[in-house]
């Protein structure tokens, strides 16, 4: 067993980042693999809330790295996937209690563990960004279709080439048809232009993804909501499946002509 390392980044905060490492990790879990989420935010943790497991953290990625516990103390199993963990960020501590080195150390060892190593980096291009992508074997760059949203990003990609991680796949959270519809709104195509990377998934807006984020309880869960769909198809691209993208243009054949049959 040898894990895939994959980092979700994006240059802006806000975008769903950590919804996403949960969602896919939830997915992936659900399929049969063993996943483990690390928490890159130091000092700003968030992801133990998403994935529900805030009241059963005992030890931290710090905790890990400064040799108060061994790394499967750190490991917290999630209450209904048994093949899915969290390694949560430390809360009282700063960016700096991480290096690269040891992102790379602790990653070395759960590769040997697991199936896929999922790392929530922290929003932005400082020290935190650059831990979470030190042992990255690919990159993930989430967006909304917002100007400001897409700039960020675009950014971000580049230093992603210069860092040697080549180039990353592209996930764009929140996308609404009808406001894409009445040009309130950058389409996927603009999105796509603008960046010039490939594209991993489209999650479409949905309020279920605010209440299952508050709850603790990931979409990807849901068979019924559209977003839960979307992240369960990213997580079968993340494995070299083809799986179409869905059709959120109500019918009306733009999708299609966008991505093709097998995008």
């Amino acid at each position: 067993m040898t894990a895939k390392v994959v980092t979700i980044t994006s240059g802006k905060g806000g975008v769903g980042k950590t919804t996403a490492v949960a969602n896919l990790a939830v997915a992936l879990a659900a399929d049969g693999a063993k996943v483990v989420c690390i928490d890159g935010d130091i000092g700003l943790r968030n992801l133990d809330v998403v994935m529900g497991l805030e009241n059963r953290i005992v030890y931290d990625i710090v905790d890990i790295i400064e040799g108060r516990c061994r790394l499967r103390q750190a490991m917290i199993r999630d209450k209904r996937l048994p093949e899915l963990y969290l390694i949560p960020a430390a809360q009282t501590r700063d960016k700096t209690a991480v290096s690269p080195s040891d992102m790379i150390r602790v990653c070395k060892e759960l590769r040997q563990e697991v199936d896929w190593v999922l790392i929530d980096s922290p929003a932005g291009i400082e020290r935190g960004f650059k831990n979470s992508i030190a042992a990255a074997d690919s990159v993930l760059v989430i967006t909304n279709p917002e100007v400001s949203a897409v700039r960020d990003a675009d950014r971000v990609i580049g230093i992603l080439e210069a860092e040697g991680k080549g180039s990353p796949q592209l996930i764009l959270n929140r996308l609404n048809p009808a406001m894409v519809k009445k040009h309130d709104m950058l389409s996927a195509e603009d999105v796509l232009d603008l960046l010039a990377i490939k594209l991993i998934g489209v999650v479409p807006e949905d309020s279920g993804v605010i209440v299952g984020t508050n709850r603790g309880n990931p979409v990807a869960l849901d068979p019924k909501s559209r977003a839960g769909q979307a992240f369960r198809n990213i997580a079968r691209r993340m494995k070299g499946e083809e799986v179409p993208f869905l059709d959120l243009e109500a019918g009306d054949g733009l999708w299609s002509k966008l991505f093709g049959r097998k995008s």
